[in-house]
C-alpha cells in the first residue's frame, strides 16, 4: 500500500474519530445538561429533536453537494461545524437556555449528516482501491472515539467537572483533527458526471434496484439500534434500571468497547463468514442485548446485555454500507443513497423515542427499534452480492 493511500485511510479514521467523541461527550453529560435545563423526558426529546431537524438538513443537501464539490469540502465544513457545536451545548444549557442547546445540536446534526456520508463514500473508495474491508475499522474508529469520550464523561461526571470547560476542550480537539488531516484526502471523490453522461444515466437507474432499498432497510434498523444507544442508554440506566449517572456512563462506556471490539476486529470475520452471515448474526445479537435491556427488570443483566447490544450494532451499518457499494455499477450513489437513509435513523429516529418513553417509559419504547431489527434479520440474505468492477473515484 502506497505511502498516500496509508496517509488517507490514517486521515479518514481519525476525522471519523472525532464526532464519536462529540457524541459520546454529550451523551455522557445528559444527565447533568438535562438538570441544568431542568427538563423533563418528553422536553429532552424536544431538545434533541434540533439534532434531529439539524441532521435532516445536511442529509438532504449533502447528496447534490457532494456530486457537485465531491467528499472533501464536505468533510471539512462538517469537521468544523461539529468542533464547534459541542462547547455550545454546554454554554446553552450552562445559561439554562433551551433555544441554543437546540440551536447548537442542530448544527452538530448539521455538520455530522453532510460530513460522514461523505467519509463512507470515501471508506468505499479505499475499499474499491484496496480490495480489502475498510469500512468496518472505519467506523471502529468512530466507535473508538466514542469509547474515549464515554471514559473522559464518566470521569468528568464522577469528579463533577465543569461541562463548559469538559466540552470546549473537545472542540479544540476537533479543530485540531481538521487541521492536520484534511490535507490528505483526494480533492474529488464522488463527484458526479455530467448529466449527458452514460454514467450519469446509469446512476438515475439505481434507484430502481430494489436491493438498494432492501439493503437501505438493514442500513436503518442498524443505524437505529446504535442511534438509540447513543442518545438515550445513559437516561435508560439511570430512569429505568435506577443506576446513578456515573454508573450509568460506565455501562455506556462498556457498549463503545463492545462496538470498537466488534469493528477493528470485524474484518477478517466479513472475509470469512461473508457480508450476509454477519448481518443476520449482528441483527440477533442486537436484538438479544436490546430485549434484556427492555424486559429483565436487573442492573447486572442489563450491563452484560448492553455488550449483546454493542457487537450486534458495530458491524451492521458498515457492512450493509459495503454491500450497497457492492451491489452494481455507480457505487458511490449506491453507498451515499442508503447511507443517508441510515443517518436519517442514526440521528432522527431516536428523538422520536422520547415522546414514547414519556408515556410507556424508556425501557418500553425500545420495542420499536427492536421490531425494525427484527425486519433487518430477514432481509440479510439480500447481502450476497458480488463486487463491482466500477469504483467510486473521480473519473
Amino acid at each position: 500500500m502506497s505511502n498516500t493511500l496509508t496517509a488517507r485511510r490514517l486521515a479518514l479514521c481519525a476525522l471519523f474519530l472525532l464526532p464519536g467523541l462529540a457524541m459520546s461527550s454529550w451523551v455522557t453529560r445528559t444527565p447533568a445538561i438535562r438538570d441544568l435545563l431542568g427538563a423533563s423526558t418528553a422536553q429532552m426529546g424536544l431538545v434533541i429533536f434540533g439534532l434531529a431537524l439539524g441532521a435532516m438538513v445536511g442529509i438532504l443537501g449533502s447528496g447534490p453537494l457532494l456530486a457537485r464539490l465531491g467528499a472533501k469540502p464536505l468533510i471539512a465544513f462538517g469537521t468544523l461545524g461539529v468542533a464547534v457545536s459541542v462547547p455550545l451545548i454546554a454554554l446553552g444549557a450552562a445559561a439554562q437556555i433551551d433555544g441554543v442547546v437546540i440551536a447548537a445540536l442542530g448544527l452538530f446534526g448539521l455538520s455530522m449528516g453532510g460530513s460522514e456520508i461523505a467519509m463512507n463514500v470515501e471508506g468505499a473508495d479505499v475499499e474499491a482501491i484496496t480490495g480489502r474491508p475498510f469500512l468496518p475499522a472505519l467506523h471502529g474508529s468512530f466507535s473508538l472515539g466514542t469509547l474515549i469520550g464515554a471514559i473522559l464523561g464518566i470521569v468528568a461526571t464522577a469528579a463533577d467537572f465543569s461541562v463548559i470547560v469538559h466540552l470546549l476542550t473537545v472542540g479544540l480537539c476537533g479543530v485540531l483533527i481538521l487541521i492536520v488531516c484534511i490535507r490528505f484526502l483526494p480533492p474529488a471523490t464522488g463527484r458526479r458526471q455530467k448529466p449527458k453522461s452514460p454514467v450519469y444515466r446509469a446512476e438515475r437507474a439505481v434507484w430502481r434496484d430494489s436491493s438498494v432499498w432492501f439493503i437501505g432497510v438493514i442500513v436503518l434498523a442498524m443505524a437505529f439500534a446504535e442511534g438509540t444507544a447513543n442518545d438515550w442508554l445513559p437516561l435508560i440506566m439511570v430512569d429505568g434500571h435506577g443506576l446513578n449517572p456515573t454508573l450509568s456512563s460506565t455501562v455506556f462506556a462498556v457498549f463503545a468497547a463492545a462496538m470498537t471490539l466488534g469493528r477493528f476486529l470485524g474484518g477478517p470475520v466479513v472475509q470469512r463468514f461473508g457480508r450476509a452471515w454477519v448481518l443476520g448474526a449482528s441483527a440477533l445479537s442486537a436484538v438479544i442485548g436490546i430485549s434484556l435491556v427492555a424486559f429483565v427488570d436487573n442492573s447486572l443483566v442489563a450491563g452484560f446485555a448492553v455488550v449483546l447490544w454493542g457487537l450486534g450494532a458495530s458491524l451492521g451499518f458498515p457492512v450493509a454500507i459495503s454491500s450497497a457499494g457492492a451491489s452494481g455499477e455507480n457505487p458511490a450513489t449506491r453507498v451515499a443513497f442508503v447511507t443517508v437513509i441510515g443517518y436519517v435513523a442514526f440521528l432522527v429516529a431516536p428523538p422520536l423515542l422520547g415522546f414514547i418513553g414519556e408515556r410507556a417509559g424508556l425501557r418500553g419504547a425500545l420495542i420499536i427499534p427492536l421490531l425494525v431489527l427484527f425486519v433487518s434479520i430477514f432481509l440479510s440474505p439480500v447481502a450476497r452480492t458480488r463486487p463491482s468492477s466500477i469504483q467510486i473515484g473521480t473519473p
